[in-house]
């Protein structure tokens, strides 16, 4: 299926969120989630059904200063 992962289009084969983030290889990365514009907290990742044509937001934490 087709769907937008941080603004750019992808395929994917996922049935849920956590499974597409293990696809991209985040696995156990500390990111942040959005499906279709509404926060997904860690714990709902893997009850969480992605679809064709959903929007997915992938915000990792960043170091510096």
């Amino acid at each position: 299926m087709k769907i937008i992962v941080n603004g750019e289009t992808a395929d994917t084969r996922a049935g849920t969120l956590a499974d597409l983030l293990g696809e991209l290889g985040f696995g156990e990365a500390m990111v942040a989630t959005a499906l279709n514009g509404t926060m997904v907290r860690k714990a709902k990742r893997g009850d969480t059904p992605i679809a064709d044509g959903d929007r997915v937001e992938i915000l990792a934490p960043m170091q510096g200063g």
